[in-house]
Protein backbone atom coordinates (compact mmCIF):
# COMPACT_ATOMS: atom_id res chain seq x y z
CA UNK A 1 0.00 0.00 0.00
CA UNK A 2 1.32 3.30 -0.70
CA UNK A 3 -0.48 6.08 0.82
CA UNK A 4 -1.16 9.13 -1.75
CA UNK A 5 -0.39 13.10 -0.62
CA UNK A 6 -4.36 12.80 -0.95
CA UNK A 7 -4.76 10.08 1.50
CA UNK A 8 -1.99 11.78 3.58
CA UNK A 9 -3.41 14.86 3.74
CA UNK A 10 -7.15 13.46 4.95
CA UNK A 11 -5.38 11.95 7.22
CA UNK A 12 -3.63 14.66 9.00
CA UNK A 13 -6.62 17.39 8.55
CA UNK A 14 -9.07 14.51 10.09
CA UNK A 15 -6.59 14.35 13.00
CA UNK A 16 -6.65 17.72 13.29
CA UNK A 17 -10.04 18.52 13.93
CA UNK A 18 -9.95 15.45 16.22
CA UNK A 19 -7.49 17.34 18.44
CA UNK A 20 -9.82 20.18 18.21
CA UNK A 21 -13.00 18.05 19.01
CA UNK A 22 -15.75 19.96 21.03
CA UNK A 23 -14.34 23.61 20.01
CA UNK A 24 -15.61 25.93 17.37
CA UNK A 25 -15.04 25.08 13.69
CA UNK A 26 -11.93 25.02 12.25
CA UNK A 27 -11.26 27.34 9.24
CA UNK A 28 -9.76 25.42 6.40
CA UNK A 29 -7.19 28.36 6.05
CA UNK A 30 -5.74 27.19 9.73
CA UNK A 31 -6.08 23.64 9.45
CA UNK A 32 -3.59 23.98 6.18
CA UNK A 33 -1.04 26.55 8.14
CA UNK A 34 -0.86 23.81 11.38
CA UNK A 35 -0.49 20.73 9.07
CA UNK A 36 1.56 22.59 6.09
CA UNK A 37 -0.90 21.28 3.41
CA UNK A 38 -1.65 24.04 0.57
CA UNK A 39 -5.12 24.82 1.35
CA UNK A 40 -6.63 24.31 -2.49
CA UNK A 41 -5.95 21.30 -2.23
CA UNK A 42 -6.84 20.99 1.28
CA UNK A 43 -10.51 22.16 0.13
CA UNK A 44 -10.76 19.55 -2.20
CA UNK A 45 -10.09 17.29 0.76
CA UNK A 46 -12.85 18.56 2.51
CA UNK A 47 -15.45 18.61 0.84
CA UNK A 48 -14.17 14.77 0.12
CA UNK A 49 -14.36 13.50 3.73
CA UNK A 50 -18.04 15.95 4.14
CA UNK A 51 -19.34 14.56 1.46
CA UNK A 52 -18.19 10.88 2.60
CA UNK A 53 -20.10 12.06 6.15
CA UNK A 54 -17.37 12.45 8.12
CA UNK A 55 -17.29 16.53 8.34
CA UNK A 56 -19.59 18.85 8.64
CA UNK A 57 -19.13 22.62 7.40
CA UNK A 58 -20.67 25.90 7.55
CA UNK A 59 -19.58 28.28 5.10
CA UNK A 60 -18.74 32.40 5.61
CA UNK A 61 -16.44 34.47 7.34
CA UNK A 62 -17.27 32.29 10.73
CA UNK A 63 -17.24 28.89 8.72
CA UNK A 64 -15.61 26.22 8.98
CA UNK A 65 -15.27 22.32 9.48
CA UNK A 66 -15.61 20.11 12.28
CA UNK A 67 -15.68 15.89 12.79
CA UNK A 68 -19.34 15.28 11.68
CA UNK A 69 -19.41 12.08 14.74
CA UNK A 70 -16.94 11.50 17.44
CA UNK A 71 -13.11 10.79 17.17
CA UNK A 72 -13.63 7.72 18.19
CA UNK A 73 -16.08 6.47 15.40
CA UNK A 74 -14.32 7.43 12.73
CA UNK A 75 -10.88 5.29 11.28
CA UNK A 76 -8.12 5.76 9.49
CA UNK A 77 -9.44 2.90 6.90
CA UNK A 78 -12.61 4.78 6.19
CA UNK A 79 -11.07 8.33 6.16
CA UNK A 80 -8.51 6.23 3.40
CA UNK A 81 -11.40 5.07 1.06
CA UNK A 82 -13.33 8.33 1.36
CA UNK A 83 -11.01 10.48 -0.29
CA UNK A 84 -8.90 7.64 -2.39
CA UNK A 85 -11.95 5.11 -3.08
CA UNK A 86 -12.71 2.01 -2.90
CA UNK A 87 -10.56 -1.37 -1.32
CA UNK A 88 -6.69 -1.64 -2.43
CA UNK A 89 -4.50 1.73 -2.55
CA UNK A 90 -1.95 1.29 -5.64
CA UNK A 91 -1.99 -2.35 -6.28
CA UNK A 92 -1.93 -3.79 -9.85
CA UNK A 93 -3.69 -7.38 -11.28
CA UNK A 94 -4.18 -10.08 -9.39
CA UNK A 95 -3.20 -8.38 -5.84
CA UNK A 96 0.44 -7.57 -6.45
CA UNK A 97 1.85 -4.38 -5.08
CA UNK A 98 1.95 -1.16 -8.54
CA UNK A 99 5.04 -1.30 -10.65
CA UNK A 100 5.51 -5.14 -10.74
CA UNK A 101 5.89 -6.78 -13.65
CA UNK A 102 3.45 -9.33 -15.26
CA UNK A 103 3.27 -12.71 -15.87
CA UNK A 104 2.49 -15.10 -12.99
CA UNK A 105 3.26 -13.84 -9.39
CA UNK A 106 4.38 -16.70 -6.70
CA UNK A 107 4.08 -14.14 -4.02
CA UNK A 108 0.92 -12.94 -4.81
CA UNK A 109 -0.46 -14.82 -1.54
CA UNK A 110 1.62 -12.83 0.38
CA UNK A 111 0.27 -9.30 -1.10
CA UNK A 112 -2.21 -10.25 -0.19
CA UNK A 113 -1.97 -11.27 3.25
CA UNK A 114 0.29 -7.98 3.59
CA UNK A 115 -2.75 -5.54 1.99
CA UNK A 116 -5.15 -7.80 4.52
CA UNK A 117 -2.74 -6.77 7.77
CA UNK A 118 -2.58 -3.17 6.54
CA UNK A 119 -6.18 -2.64 5.98
CA UNK A 120 -6.89 -4.24 9.49
CA UNK A 121 -4.43 -1.59 11.08
CA UNK A 122 -6.15 1.16 10.01
CA UNK A 123 -9.63 -0.20 10.05
CA UNK A 124 -8.90 -0.60 13.67
CA UNK A 125 -7.25 2.87 14.15
CA UNK A 126 -9.92 5.50 15.49
CA UNK A 127 -8.71 9.23 15.45
CA UNK A 128 -9.14 8.99 18.67
CA UNK A 129 -6.25 6.92 19.20
CA UNK A 130 -4.36 8.94 17.14
CA UNK A 131 -5.13 12.19 19.32
CA UNK A 132 -4.16 10.09 22.21
CA UNK A 133 -1.33 8.94 20.52
CA UNK A 134 0.04 12.69 19.79
CA UNK A 135 -0.69 14.13 23.25
CA UNK A 136 1.15 11.19 25.01
CA UNK A 137 4.14 11.88 22.89
CA UNK A 138 3.77 15.89 23.35
CA UNK A 139 3.72 14.85 26.81
CA UNK A 140 6.81 13.10 27.21
CA UNK A 141 8.80 15.86 25.01
CA UNK A 142 7.80 18.67 27.58
CA UNK A 143 10.47 18.75 29.96
CA UNK A 144 9.80 18.08 33.78
CA UNK A 145 10.95 20.72 36.06
CA UNK A 146 11.39 20.05 39.85
CA UNK A 147 11.66 22.44 42.44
Amino acid sequence: MRLSAKGEYAIKAVLDLAMHEGSELQPVQEIAARQRIPQRYLEQVLLQLRRGGMLTSKRGSSGGYRLATASHEITVGAVLRAVEGGGDLERGERGRPAGRGSGPDELAGLWQEIADALWAVVDATTFADLRRQVEERRAAARPMYHI
